[in-house]
C-alpha cells in the first residue's frame, strides 16, 4: 500500500507541481485574488482615482502592495544565498572531504552503513542546511565506495534525512535565525527573538535530539531482505570529485597569489578571528550570563560569516576557494529570481489588510493550547506547494504572527512551531532532493517509498511534542 501510495504522490506531483518559479506566480495571483475579495482594500496616499464602481480602483492599489514590497526581502535573500554558498565550499573542502572518507569506513553493517548516514545528514543540517545537501552527497559516494549490501535507495533516502526532519530546528533556521537579526522584515510586530529563545530553547534542542536518535535507529529497519537489496552502480564510486586547480608551471607573480595559503590565512586568521573574538567576546548588559550573550549575538548575519571564514580557512587557497564559489552559485540563482515575487506576496497580504483577515481564521479554530500544532499543520502542507523555508515566511508571518498575539501564545513558540512545520512535508517533497539525487543518479520515486515509511512516525511524533509545547514555555 506505501509503495503504491508513493508511486501515486510521485507522479502526481511530477506531473502537476510546476517550477518553483511558476509556484510563485500562481501563489501571487491566489494572494492578489483572495485581498481584492475579501480584504479592506487600504488606499494609500498618491494614487490616482479609478472608477471604483467596476473594481478598479482596489485592483490597482493591490498591484501597487505588490509592487511596494517586491524588494522588502532583498537582505534576507543575499543571507539565504550565503547559506547556500558557504555550506557548499565548506562541504567540498579537502579537510572536510577526508573526515567523510574516514567515517565511511566505519559502519560494519549494511543497517550500521543507513544508520550513520541518517545520522550524519541530521547533524550536518543542524548546523548548516547548505553543508547536509553537498554533504551528504560526498558521504554517500564515500560509503558506495567503501561498504557493500546496503540498499541503495535507501541510503538515498536517508541522506535526505538532514533537510527533510532537523535543518529549520539547527544554526541555519531561517525564521528563526531572521528574527534573531536586528532589522527583519517583522521586526516592528516581533521585535528581535534572540536563539536563546529559539534554537537554543530546551524544547527545540531536545525534540532535536529526539528526532535525530528516534530516525537514526528506525530507519536501519526499513532495510530490505538481501534478495530485495538494490545496490549502487559501481560506475558512480568512479565520478571524479571536486579538486583544487594546480598551479600553472609559468604562474605569474600574480597568479602565485592565488594559489598561496597567504591570503586565505590573513581573511580567515588576522580579520575573521580577530572580529569573531571581539564580537562574542565584548560584554552584555550587566547582570547577564555570559553563555546567553554570546547566544544574543547569533543570527543570520553571524552564522554565514563563521561559515564563510570556516571555508575560507579550509580551502587553505584563493584558487580552491574560488573554484568552489563558482560552483556553489549555481545552486542560487533560484533563490535570486523568486524571493522578490514573494516578497510581492507579502506586500499584497501586510498592506491590504488581508492579514487581518487570515488571523482571524486562526484565531476562530484555535486556542492558546492547540495552536502552535495547528500551525505545524498548516505550515507543513503549505510547504508541500512552497518548499522554502525563507520566502514561506514571509508569506505565513504577518497573519500567524497576529493571530499568536491575539491568542497570547507565545512568539517564540510561535516561530518554533513555523519552524517544524516548514520541514514537515520536506521529506516527502522532491525539490530539495534534486541536487542529492542529481548526483546520486536516482528518481525521486526510487526513495519515495522509503521516505513516506520515515514521514508518517516523524510527523506523528512532531505533533504530539507540539501539543504539550506549551508547558515548556
Amino acid at each position: 500500500m506505501l509503495q503504491r501510495l508513493a508511486t501515486l504522490m510521485t507522479r502526481w506531483s511530477t506531473r502537476f507541481v510546476p517550477d518553483a518559479y511558476v509556484i510563485a506566480v500562481i501563489l501571487t495571483i491566489l494572494a492578489w485574488l483572495l485581498a481584492f475579495f475579501l480584504s479592506p482594500g487600504r488606499k494609500p496616499a498618491g494614487l490616482p482615482e479609478l472608477p471604483g464602481a467596476l473594481g478598479l480602483d482596489k485592483a490597482v492599489i493591490l498591484m501597487f502592495y505588490w509592487g511596494k514590497g517586491f524588494w522588502v526581502l532583498l537582505t534576507f535573500a543575499m543571507q539565504m544565498c550565503l547559506i547556500i554558498l558557504t555550506g557548499y565550499i565548506v562541504a567540498v573542502s579537502p579537510p572536510f572531504r577526508r573526515l567523510l572518507n574516514w567515517l565511511a569506513g566505519l559502519p560494519k553493517s549494511p543497517k550500521g552503513v543507513i544508520a550513520l548516514m541518517a545520522a550524519v545528514s541530521m547533524i550536518l543540517s543542524f548546523f548548516n542546511w547548505g553543508l547536509s545537501i553537498v554533504g551528504s552527497a560526498v558521504f554517500a559516494r564515500y560509503l558506495v565506495k567503501k561498504q557493500k549490501g546496503m540498499d541503495y535507495r535507501l541510503l538515498i533516502a536517508a541522506a535526505y534525512l538532514g533537510l527533510g526532519t532537523t535543518w529549520h530546528s539547527g544554526l541555519s533556521a531561517s525564521a528563526p535565525l531572521l528574527v534573531a537579526t536586528p532589522g527583519h522584515f517583522m521586526e516592528k510586530q516581533l521585535g528581535v527573538i534572540s536563539v536563546a529563545q529559539t534554537i537554543f530553547h530546551p524544547f527545540n534542542l531536545l525534540l532535536a535530539l529526539i528526532v535525530i536518535v528516534f530516525l537514526t535507529i528506525y530507519t536501519p529497519f526499513l532495510h530490505p531482505k538481501k534478495e530485495d537489496t538494490v545496490e549502487a552502480d559501481p560506475a558512480l564510486a568512479q565520478e571524479e570529485e571536486f579538486a583544487a586547480p594546480p598551479k600553472p608551471a609559468d604562474a605569474t607573480p600574480g597568479e602565485a597569489l592565488e594559489y598561496s595559503p597567504v591570503i586565505n590565512l590573513i581573511v580567515a586568521i588576522l580579520f575573521g578571528l580577530v572580529y569573531l573574538w571581539q564580537y562574542f567576546g565584548a560584554p552584555g548588559p550587566k547582570g547577564t550570563e555570559p553563555l546567553l550573550v554570546v547566544l544574543s549575538r547569533i543570527n543570520l548575519d553571524t552564522v554565514n560569516f563563521i561559515f564563510l571564514m570556516l571555508g575560507v580557512l579550509l580551502h587553505w587557497t584563493p584558487a580552491s576557494l574560488l573554484k568552489a564559489a563558482k560552483e556553489a552559485g549555481g545552486f542560487i540563482w533560484g533563490v535570486v529570481l523568486q524571493f522578490p515575487f514573494y516578497a510581492g506576496i507579502f506586500g499584497i497580504i501586510q498592506y491590504s489588510g488581508l492579514q487581518d483577515v487570515i488571523a482571524a481564521w486562526f484565531v476562530a479554530i484555535s486556542n492558546p493550547a492547540t495552536y502552535p500544532a495547528i500551525i505545524y499543520w498548516y505550515s507543513g502542507i503549505l510547504n508541500y506547494f512552497v518548499p522554502s523555508g525563507g520566502s514561506k515566511w514571509a508569506i505565513e508571518a504577518p497573519y500567524v504572527v497576529q493571530a499568536a498575539a491575539a491568542l497570547k501564545v507565545p512568539q517564540n513558540l510561535n516561530v518554533l512551531a513555523y519552524a517544524w512545520g516548514d520541514m514537515m512535508s520536506d521529506v516527502i517533497q522532491p525539490f530539495w532532493a534534486i541536487p542529492l539525487l542529481g548526483v546520486a543518479k536516482l528518481d525521486f520515486r526510487d526513495i519515495m517509498g522509503y521516505c513516506i515509511m520515515i514521514f508518517v512516525p516523524y510527523v506523528i511524533l512532531v505533533t504530539i511534542a507540539l501539543l504539550i509545547a506549551p508547558m515548556f514555555f
